[in-house]
Order: C-alpha cells, then sequence, then structure tokens
C-alpha cells in the first residue's frame, strides 16, 4: 500500500502553513511517511513549482504521492486535481504546475476533485493545501482508489512556455526557469534540444539576457574566473548561467521569467 507523501510548497517554514498540512495527513493515516522536497519555491510562480517536482519525483518509489501546492488562483475558478502519471500520483491545483509531469510521462490521468466528504470541512477559500490536498494525499495513502475522487478531464492547465521557441536553425527564444538558491539561472535550453553542448566541440554561441550578452561555455564552476559569469549544462539537463562564487543571479539582474535569446554562429 502507497504511504509515502512528498510536500512541495511556496510556503517557506517561517509560519504555520506546513505543519498544519502535515497535522492533517497525519490525523487521517498516522502511519503516512512525509518528505519535504522544497518549500522555498518562489512565491505564486508556477514555473518554479513545475521545475522543481519535476526535478526530484522519478527518484521517488512506485506509488508515491506527491503533494504540490503553488496556488496564486487558490479559492478562484482553477480547479484542484489529481494526477496519476507514470508510478506516481500528483495531488495540487489545476494551473499548470504539473506541465513538466505531463510532457514527460505517457501514461497519463488528470481527475477534477469533486468528492467534497473527503475535504477538511469547513473548507477555507485561502488555504486548499490544509483542507483539500492534505486529505486527498492521506486518504490516497489509505488506500482509496483514485477514480473515488473525481471524473477525468481533458482540459487541463499547461505552462505554454516551458520551451524555448525555435525561430530558425541559429536562433531560438527561451526563458528563465528558475533562479536556484545560490543564483544559478536555470533556463529551459535542455540538452535534449540543444544537443550540441555535450559535444566534444561545444558550439560558438550567444545568449542575450537584460541586455547582456554570455559567450562562454565552462564544464564546471571552477573554470571560471572569479566574478564571471558563464553557461554550464547543469545537472537538471539545462542550460545554467552561472557565477563562479557568487550569484549570476544578482550579476546579471535576472531571475525566473526573463526572456533569453540563443543565437549560434
Amino acid at each position: 500500500m502507497r504511504n509515502l507523501i512528498t510536500i512541495t510548497t511556496d510556503f517557506g517554514v517561517r509560519d504555520h502553513f506546513v505543519g498544519a498540512m502535515k497535522g492533517v495527513i497525519l490525523a487521517i493515516n498516522p502511519d503516512a511517511n512525509l518528505l519535504d522536497i522544497s518549500h522555498d519555491v518562489a512565491s505564486f510562480s508556477v514555473v518554479d513549482g513545475a521545475f522543481t517536482i519535476a526535478q526530484a519525483y522519478a527518484y521517488f518509489p512506485p506509488d508515491t504521492v506527491h503533494m504540490v501546492v503553488v496556488d496564486p488562483g487558490v479559492g478562484g475558478e482553477r480547479r484542484p486535481i489529481l494526477v496519476q502519471a507514470g508510478r506516481h500520483f500528483f495531488v495540487g491545483p489545476d494551473n499548470g504546475v504539473f506541465s513538466f509531469i505531463y510532457e514527460r510521462e505517457e501514461r497519463i490521468t488528470v481527475r477534477h476533485i469533486t468528492a467534497a466528504h473527503y475535504f477538511l470541512q469547513p473548507v477555507s477559500r485561502t488555504f486548499h493545501g490544509r483542507d483539500i490536498f492534505s486529505p486527498i494525499a492521506a486518504w490516497l495513502t489509505k488506500g482509496i482508489e483514485a477514480s473515488k475522487f473525481g471524473e477525468p478531464i481533458s482540459d487541463y492547465q499547461r505552462i505554454v512556455s516551458l520551451n524555448p521557441t525555435i525561430e530558425s536553425e541559429k536562433r531560438a527564444r527561451g526563458m528563465v526557469l528558475k533562479a536556484d538558491k545560490f543564483g544559478n539561472l536555470i533556463t529551459n535550453f535542455s540538452i535534449a534540444l540543444f544537443p550540441q553542448f555535450v559535444q566534444p566541440q561545444p558550439p560558438v554561441f550567444r545568449l542575450d539576457i537584460r541586455g547582456q550578452q554570455l559567450t562562454r561555455l565552462r564544464q564546471t564552476f571552477g573554470e571560471g574566473a572569479p566574478g564571471e559569469v558563464f553557461a554550464i549544462v547543469g545537472s537538471s539537463g539545462y542550460l545554467e548561467l552561472v557565477c563562479n562564487n557568487a550569484a549570476a543571479s544578482q550579476a546579471l539582474n535576472a531571475g525566473s521569467g526573463d526572456d533569453i535569446v540563443l543565437t549560434f554562429g
């Protein structure tokens, strides 16, 4: 029986929010195993949340329940959903936060959660993480079948800008997905789309961001000169803009959502 729940939010750890959600889960299933992926997702950033869960979920055992609460539209028209994708379950808002999951997994079922008798009552308009998502995740670990929570839907939301726009053979327009704790800027230029960045002879290229240009690719952080901003292929499989022992986000005055243009030659 599935009993592992991961939790990803933009709540931070200063307030009571994460603790309250864990309390709800354990009240329903005291045997649940709870694991935090991150509570430092950039506030209100669905893109950051989507990237964060996408980089972690595949390393967990089959039947893990992943609860993701990055929910700036809480209480509005967006729907609560339950996603079955590959070997995993995902619970959260229908705002595109599972967009990477939809792209990567072949077998996907998305359900609109409507079974209100599983919710914590009364349901707050501002804290569905506690009152809807936590109970659903907990009941999943108690063996309740996914079909009991709602009917499948096909019009679930996706983030349209996850992949770069290929304008020509020599030019692509992308974006910064995330600025991590070190100030590294993770772009959406994936090595799957641009394998030339891992070839023995790296390409001649230019990256334009916030009025600045970068033309150097390094293999490791330490190869760069102190204070130098350069590109590197990160462990997540995306091109990153980094700085040796400093924050590229500060050096470039850039962050999540900023446009970036890649030109070859």
